[in-house]
Protein backbone atom coordinates (compact mmCIF):
# COMPACT_ATOMS: atom_id res chain seq x y z
CA UNK A 1 0.00 0.00 0.00
CA UNK A 2 1.18 3.27 -0.80
CA UNK A 3 0.41 6.20 1.37
CA UNK A 4 -0.57 9.21 -0.05
CA UNK A 5 -0.78 13.08 1.32
CA UNK A 6 -4.60 14.04 3.19
CA UNK A 7 -5.16 10.33 3.29
CA UNK A 8 -6.45 9.40 6.69
CA UNK A 9 -3.57 7.86 8.37
CA UNK A 10 -3.38 3.44 8.96
CA UNK A 11 -4.61 3.75 12.69
CA UNK A 12 -2.24 0.83 14.27
CA UNK A 13 -1.86 -0.34 17.98
CA UNK A 14 1.32 -1.22 18.90
CA UNK A 15 3.30 -2.23 22.56
CA UNK A 16 5.52 0.29 23.77
CA UNK A 17 8.74 -0.16 25.57
CA UNK A 18 6.89 -0.27 28.97
CA UNK A 19 4.71 -3.32 27.56
CA UNK A 20 2.39 -0.78 27.37
CA UNK A 21 -0.31 -1.01 23.92
CA UNK A 22 -0.41 2.01 22.26
CA UNK A 23 -2.46 3.53 18.86
CA UNK A 24 -2.06 6.50 17.03
CA UNK A 25 -5.66 7.29 17.31
CA UNK A 26 -3.83 7.92 21.13
CA UNK A 27 -3.03 11.29 19.31
CA UNK A 28 -5.98 12.29 17.79
CA UNK A 29 -5.35 16.38 18.15
CA UNK A 30 -1.69 16.26 17.77
CA UNK A 31 1.01 16.22 15.59
CA UNK A 32 2.93 13.36 15.02
CA UNK A 33 6.05 12.48 13.19
CA UNK A 34 6.34 8.44 12.85
CA UNK A 35 9.90 7.39 11.97
CA UNK A 36 10.28 3.70 10.69
CA UNK A 37 13.37 2.28 11.32
CA UNK A 38 15.16 -1.06 9.87
CA UNK A 39 16.96 -2.24 13.13
CA UNK A 40 17.97 -1.06 16.10
CA UNK A 41 21.63 -1.15 17.30
CA UNK A 42 22.47 -0.25 13.75
CA UNK A 43 24.73 2.85 12.61
CA UNK A 44 21.98 4.91 10.30
CA UNK A 45 19.37 3.93 12.91
CA UNK A 46 21.34 5.13 15.49
CA UNK A 47 22.28 8.36 13.85
CA UNK A 48 18.33 9.14 13.11
CA UNK A 49 17.08 8.29 16.88
CA UNK A 50 19.52 10.46 17.98
CA UNK A 51 18.85 13.20 15.99
CA UNK A 52 15.42 12.91 16.90
CA UNK A 53 16.54 13.04 20.62
CA UNK A 54 19.12 15.79 20.18
CA UNK A 55 16.47 18.10 18.48
CA UNK A 56 13.47 17.35 20.89
CA UNK A 57 12.94 20.86 21.60
CA UNK A 58 12.51 21.91 17.85
CA UNK A 59 9.73 19.12 17.52
CA UNK A 60 8.32 20.01 21.26
CA UNK A 61 7.89 24.19 19.35
CA UNK A 62 6.37 22.21 16.47
CA UNK A 63 4.06 20.58 19.06
CA UNK A 64 4.85 17.43 17.50
CA UNK A 65 4.87 13.85 19.08
CA UNK A 66 7.30 11.68 17.96
CA UNK A 67 6.86 7.71 17.46
CA UNK A 68 9.89 5.83 16.31
CA UNK A 69 8.74 2.00 15.28
CA UNK A 70 10.99 -0.79 13.98
CA UNK A 71 10.39 -4.86 13.90
CA UNK A 72 12.62 -5.29 16.79
CA UNK A 73 11.28 -6.70 19.75
CA UNK A 74 9.73 -4.44 22.98
CA UNK A 75 12.89 -5.52 25.04
CA UNK A 76 15.43 -4.81 22.10
CA UNK A 77 13.63 -1.45 21.86
CA UNK A 78 14.14 -0.94 25.37
CA UNK A 79 17.78 -1.74 25.60
CA UNK A 80 18.39 0.62 22.93
CA UNK A 81 16.12 3.37 23.97
CA UNK A 82 17.93 3.26 27.46
CA UNK A 83 21.32 3.06 26.28
CA UNK A 84 20.56 6.35 23.77
CA UNK A 85 18.56 8.29 26.57
CA UNK A 86 15.90 8.33 23.96
CA UNK A 87 13.09 10.59 25.66
CA UNK A 88 10.32 10.02 23.18
CA UNK A 89 8.22 6.31 22.27
CA UNK A 90 9.56 3.68 20.49
CA UNK A 91 6.91 0.76 19.69
CA UNK A 92 7.27 -2.37 18.53
CA UNK A 93 5.94 -3.74 15.14
CA UNK A 94 7.32 -7.20 15.82
CA UNK A 95 4.20 -8.76 13.97
CA UNK A 96 4.58 -6.15 11.04
CA UNK A 97 1.54 -4.84 10.56
CA UNK A 98 1.92 -1.11 10.80
CA UNK A 99 4.97 -1.54 8.00
CA UNK A 100 2.76 -3.30 5.84
CA UNK A 101 0.14 -0.84 6.24
CA UNK A 102 2.27 2.45 5.57
CA UNK A 103 4.63 0.60 2.76
CA UNK A 104 7.36 0.29 4.01
CA UNK A 105 8.38 -3.31 4.37
CA UNK A 106 11.58 -5.17 2.77
CA UNK A 107 10.61 -8.26 1.42
CA UNK A 108 14.14 -9.10 1.52
CA UNK A 109 17.05 -7.01 3.60
CA UNK A 110 20.50 -7.46 4.08
CA UNK A 111 22.05 -10.97 5.42
CA UNK A 112 18.79 -12.25 4.18
CA UNK A 113 16.46 -10.72 6.82
CA UNK A 114 12.96 -11.15 5.54
CA UNK A 115 10.45 -8.17 6.92
CA UNK A 116 12.26 -5.87 7.95
CA UNK A 117 11.02 -2.25 7.95
CA UNK A 118 12.46 0.12 5.53
CA UNK A 119 13.67 3.42 6.65
CA UNK A 120 10.40 5.70 6.50
CA UNK A 121 8.76 9.11 7.84
CA UNK A 122 5.39 10.42 7.96
CA UNK A 123 3.27 13.30 9.21
CA UNK A 124 -0.04 12.57 10.66
CA UNK A 125 -2.02 15.84 11.30
CA UNK A 126 -3.84 16.46 14.20
CA UNK A 127 -7.51 14.82 12.21
CA UNK A 128 -5.80 11.96 11.51
CA UNK A 129 -4.59 12.67 7.83
CA UNK A 130 -0.79 12.27 6.24
CA UNK A 131 0.47 15.62 5.62
CA UNK A 132 4.63 14.14 4.57
CA UNK A 133 5.34 10.60 3.25
CA UNK A 134 8.92 9.64 2.75
CA UNK A 135 9.54 6.02 2.36
CA UNK A 136 13.75 5.28 1.95
CA UNK A 137 14.79 2.41 -0.17
CA UNK A 138 18.05 2.30 1.05
CA UNK A 139 18.55 1.56 4.85
CA UNK A 140 21.66 3.84 4.62
CA UNK A 141 19.92 6.75 3.49
CA UNK A 142 18.64 9.69 6.64
CA UNK A 143 14.98 11.08 5.56
CA UNK A 144 15.15 14.54 4.90
CA UNK A 145 14.92 16.53 8.49
CA UNK A 146 14.46 19.93 7.03
CA UNK A 147 11.63 18.96 4.91
CA UNK A 148 9.77 17.60 7.79
CA UNK A 149 10.60 20.28 9.84
CA UNK A 150 9.14 22.40 7.00
CA UNK A 151 5.70 20.62 6.88
CA UNK A 152 5.38 20.92 10.84
CA UNK A 153 5.99 24.28 10.70
CA UNK A 154 2.66 24.64 8.40
CA UNK A 155 0.81 22.65 10.71
CA UNK A 156 1.54 24.74 14.22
Amino acid sequence: MNIQIGQQAPDFTLFNTEKNKISLSDYKGKNVVILFFPLAFTGTCTTEMCHMRDHMSLYNGFNAEIIGISVDSLFVLDRFKKENNLDFTLLSDFNKTACKDYGCLYEMFSFEMQGVSKRAAFIVDKDGNIQYAEVLESAGELPNFEAIQECLAQLV
